[in-house]
């Protein structure tokens, strides 16, 4: 996240929830805002504001960053959440997301708690796979711009099993890296330009056509003599 934020420039950045995990710390824009979607969470921690993810209280066309750090997988509607994003963004603005892959061992984890195993995720939320990000961006004309899969070990407790599964991580990120557990993706806004239909009318007034002068001499073709 770090590395993903630090060469982007601007003036106003926002990030939405994820309070603990400073996404901005590494980004230099002057002016720097962190939302909590609700009240409760913003008292325990020192979050600007609270506010819906879905109705954010800035102008249009009026941030240069917009981070969300699992946030997508906690709001009720995740597509309406983007929509305001791209919102508030302004051309060439850029979004961040990280999030859990549904497509992993973690996933299945978590699917495997519908049926009694333990979570390892909160039991809240949806996990959304980076393809399905994919297609809301290109719904909303962004443009994926960098992307990164990681976190390959199975979902385990102990770090005595996490350094048993630690040769997973280099594996993983040659053989299958859309597998990782978590993934980042950075985008950009693109504005679609305007494209003339029709004919193209040129700006100089055209002159009017003179038919070219006729020379008349007592000549006359023999075709049109008198035979007389």
């Amino acid at each position: 996240m770090d590395r993903a934020v630090s060469d982007i420039f601007g003036f106003h950045a926002l990030q939405l929830g994820c309070a603990p995990l400073r996404a901005l710390h590494h980004n230099r824009m002057p002016h720097q805002w962190l939302a909590c979607e609700n009240a409760g969470a913003a008292s325990h921690t020192d979050c600007a504001l609270a506010c819906d993810f879905t109705d954010l209280p800035f102008a249009t066309q009026s941030l240069d960053l917009v981070v969300l750090p699992h946030a997508l997988e906690l709001v009720s509607d995740p597509h309406a959440c983007l929509r305001e994003v791209d919102r508030v963004l302004v051309a060439g603005g850029y979004v961040v997301i990280t999030g859990f892959n549904a497509f992993s061992l973690w996933g299945a984890r978590q699917a495997l708690a519908r049926i009694g195993a333990s979570m390892v995720l909160p039991q809240h939320g949806e996990l959304i796979s980076p393809r399905r990000v994919r297609d809301w961006f290109k719904l909303l004309s962004f443009e994926v711009t960098a992307g990164r899969y990681g976190c390959y070990r199975p979902a385990v407790r102990t770090q005595s099993w996490l350094d048993r599964w630690n040769f997973l991580e280099k594996a993983g990120d040659r053989w299958w890296p859309v597998f990782g557990a978590a993934y980042v993706m950075v985008a950009t806004k693109r504005v679609r330009s305007m494209r003339l239909v029709g004919r193209a009318w040129s700006g100089q007034a055209r002159k009017a056509r003179v038919a070219p002068p006729v020379a008349h001499g007592r000549h006359v073709p023999f075709s049109m003599q008198d035979p007389s």
